[in-house]
């Protein structure tokens, strides 16, 4: 074994739930303003995952004033406080870009009844 993926064992979280491609998610995410540091909530739903490990990364997307707005989050970043999943999402596809051009209803992702 390599030091390298030793060393990336050790950045990797756990403490972090399981996100789905479709999920309403909200990130808590630590902004830093000067010397102060405060927690901005990014509510949105994830349209796409990419990479594995260190590198994995998610898009949230969320319509902000009828704008939309993407982040991509790395999914193991220490700027990251936690995440809440509001809704899980209910879909047939790896990637939903096809939300980007859909606004209003027609952009809603259909949500998963979870069984118990």
């Amino acid at each position: 074994m390599n030091l390298v993926s030793v060393i990336e064992n050790e950045q990797l979280r756990s403490d972090l739930p399981k996100v789905e491609i479709g999920d309403y998610v909200k990130v808590h995410l630590k902004i830093k303003e000067g010397n102060r540091e405060r927690v901005q909530v990014f509510e949105g739903t994830i349209i796409a995952k990419k990479g594995a490990g260190l590198t994995e990364t998610m898009t949230v997307r969320r319509l902000s004033y009828g704008v939309g707005v993407e982040r991509i989050l790395p999914v193991h970043s220490p700027k990251i406080d936690k995440i809440e999943i509001v809704r899980k999402g209910k879909i047939r596809r790896a990637k939903l870009y096809y939300l980007r051009d859909r606004v209003g209803k027609a952009a809603k992702v259909k949500e998963k009844l979870v069984s118990k």
